[in-house]
C-alpha cells in the first residue's frame, strides 16, 4: 500500500481503475479511491479529480461505442432492408421498455447523464447517449459533474463510517 500511496503511482492507478470501471466491465473504482485517500489523506482532492477524469473518459469511450454501434446498425440496415423489416415487426412487440428508456433519454438530453454514476445503469446510459447522438460536449460535462459528486460523497462517507480503522484523522 505504501507504494500505491506515492502520488505519482497511486494517482495513475486510480485513473486506470476509474477509467476501466466506467466501461461496460464490472469493476468498482470507489474502493481504490477510498484506500488511496485512507493512506494519503492529504491527497483527497487530487484523488477525486483524477478518479473523476478517468471515469469520465471511460464514459466517453462508452458513448463512442454507442455511437459506433448506431453507425454499424445503419450500415447493416442499408445492406439488409428485408431483414430489418422482419426485425422491426418482432421488436415492436417485445421492446416497450427499450423505447420508453430511449424516449426518456432523448427528452432529457445530456442532463440525464448526471445519472451516469449509478451502478448497473450508468455505463449503458452513456452508450445509449452515443446511440442517440446526444451532443458530446454537454454529455461529457454532465457525466463529469455526476461522477465527481459521486466520488466526493462516497469517499467522504466511507471515511466517516470507518474512522475506527485509523482512517478518521483526515482533513479535506
Amino acid at each position: 500500500l505504501q507504494t500505491l500511496a506515492l502520488p505519482e503511482i497511486g494517482l495513475t492507478a486510480i485513473f486506470l481503475v476509474s477509467f476501466v470501471s466506467a466501461t461496460l466491465l464490472p469493476l468498482g473504482s470507489e474502493p481504490a479511491v477510498f484506500a488511496y485517500v485512507s493512506v494519503s489523506p492529504h491527497m483527497f482532492w487530487p484523488a477525486v479529480v483524477i478518479a473523476t477524469a478517468g471515469n469520465t473518459m471511460g464514459g466517453v469511450v462508452s458513448y463512442w461505442m454507442g455511437s459506433g454501434a448506431r453507425r454499424a446498425y445503419e450500415v447493416w440496415q442499408e445492406n439488409h432492408p428485408q431483414a430489418d423489416t422482419d426485425e422491426q415487426s418482432k421488436n415492436a412487440r417485445t421492446s416497450r421498455w427499450h423505447h420508453t428508456v430511449q424516449r426518456w433519454l432523448a427528452k432529457m438530453g445530456p442532463p440525464a447523464l448526471l445519472l451516469s454514476w449509478l451502478p448497473v445503469v450508468g455505463d449503458p446510459l452513456c452508450s445509449v447517449a452515443g446511440w442517440l447522438r446526444l451532443p458530446l460536449g454537454p454529455s461529457i460535462a454532465y457525466m463529469a459533474i455526476g461522477k465527481c459528486l459521486r466520488y466526493i460523497i462516497m469517499t467522504t462517507f466511507l471515511l466517516w463510517v470507518f474512522p475506527m480503522l485509523g482512517w478518521g484523522d483526515w482533513s479535506v
